[in-house]
C-alpha cells in the first residue's frame, strides 16, 4: 500500500517517481533517448494523454510525462490549494528535470499542463530550450467575461465549492458522468474519446481524494477566470523569451482562435500553428501535429 499525506491508495503498478519537493513526489514514464522533452497534462488528464505523441516520436527522443502534483500516481497531500498552483506545480517540474539530469528539455503542454509550462519557462528560461504549447495563452483578458464563454467556464467557480468535492469525489459513478461531460464536449464534432482512455482516467479519478486534488488547481485560483483577469501586458524587454510553438486547435469551445490575437504581447518568440478540425485534448486529438512540433523543437528528424 502507498500512503499520501491522509489518503491511502490502493496496490498501484511500479511507477517511477521523483525526490520530493515540497513533500510531492511526481510519478513519470521515461522513453527513448535523444534531445530531452518533458510533456505535461491537462484537466481531465494525465500523463497517459501523450501515449500516441510519444509512440510517433519512435524513440528519437527522451520524454518525460509526469503526472502532475495531485493526479494520477503523483503525490497528493492535504495541504493548502497554493501548493497545486502554478508555482508549485513548477516546482515539482524544475525538481525533476534536475534530477534526471535534462539538459534545457523542450517543455509540451495543454490546458493546466500548458500554463505550469510557461511557469518553468517565467521561473527559469536558462533551464528550458522551447516550449510547445496550446490553450490557455495569456491575452485572454476580459473576453473571458463575455456571456459566450461564462457559459463554458462555470465549471471553474463549481470547483471553488466545496460541493463540487462533496457531490463528485470517490464516487465512481458521478465522476464517470462528470469527465464524460467534459471529455465530449470539449472534443469537437468529430471525435470522441476512445472508451479504454475514458475509463482509465474514470478509475484514476474516481479514487478517494483524487477528484479533490486534481481540482485544488482551481481553488487556488490557477484557472482561466481567475488568471485572465489579473493578467498584464508586461514590457516588450520583459516578455517570455524561450522559443514557443502554439498549436491552436479550431473546436475548442473554451478557447476560440480569435484569443490568439495578444500571444506577441507577452511571448516574444512565438510562432502560431492553427489546428483545423481539432477539439481541446490536443495530444489525444493530434498526435501527429504534436510530434512534428517536438521534433521541429529539438532538431530531429521523422
Amino acid at each position: 500500500m502507498r500512503t499520501t499525506g491522509s489518503d491511502t491508495w490502493d496496490i498501484l503498478p511500479a511507477v517511477p517517481r521523483g525526490a520530493p519537493v515540497d513533500g510531492f513526489r511526481l510519478a513519470y514514464d521515461r522513453a527513448g533517448s535523444g534531445p530531452p522533452v518533458v510533456a505535461l497534462h491537462g484537466w481531465p488528464g494525465s500523463r497517459r494523454d501523450y501515449r500516441e505523441v510519444v509512440a510517433r516520436l519512435a524513440g528519437a527522443v527522451d520524454v518525460v510525462v509526469p503526472d502532475l502534483r495531485g493526479f494520477g500516481d503523483s503525490d497528493r497531500h492535504d495541504a493548502p490549494a497554493e501548493a497545486y498552483a502554478a508555482a508549485g506545480q513548477a516546482a515539482s517540474v524544475l525538481g525533476l528535470i534536475d534530477e534526471l539530469g535534462l539538459d534545457r528539455p523542450v517543455l509540451v503542454g495543454y490546458d493546466v499542463g500548458s500554463r505550469v509550462a510557461q511557469a518553468v519557462a517565467r521561473q527559469r528560461p536558462d533551464a528550458v530550450r522551447a516550449l510547445v504549447i496550446s490553450p490557455p495563452l495569456p491575452g485572454v483578458g476580459e473576453r473571458v467575461l463575455t456571456a459566450d464563454a461564462q457559459r463554458e467556464f462555470w465549471y471553474q467557480p463549481f470547483h471553488r465549492l466545496a460541493l463540487s468535492t462533496e457531490l463528485i469525489d470517490g464516487r465512481r459513478h458521478a465522476v464517470a458522468s462528470y469527465l464524460r461531460h467534459f471529455w465530449e464536449h470539449w472534443s469537437g464534432p468529430n471525435w470522441s474519446p476512445p472508451d479504454d482512455e475514458l475509463d482509465a482516467l474514470v478509475a484514476d479519478y474516481a479514487r478517494p481524494g483524487a477528484f479533490a486534488a486534481s481540482i485544488a488547481w482551481y481553488r487556488a485560483g490557477a484557472g482561466t477566470l481567475a488568471s485572465a483577469l489579473a493578467e498584464r501586458a508586461p514590457a516588450p524587454e520583459d516578455r517570455l523569451a524561450v522559443a514557443t510553438t502554439v498549436l491552436w486547435p479550431t473546436e475548442d469551445p473554451l478557447f476560440p482562435v480569435a484569443w490568439s490575437d495578444r500571444i506577441d504581447a507577452f511571448l516574444a518568440h512565438a510562432q502560431l500553428h492553427i489546428l483545423d478540425g481539432v477539439g481541446h485534448f490536443v495530444p489525444l486529438q493530434a498526435p501527429d501535429d504534436v510530434a512534428g512540433a517536438i521534433r521541429a523543437a529539438t532538431g530531429t528528424s521523422a
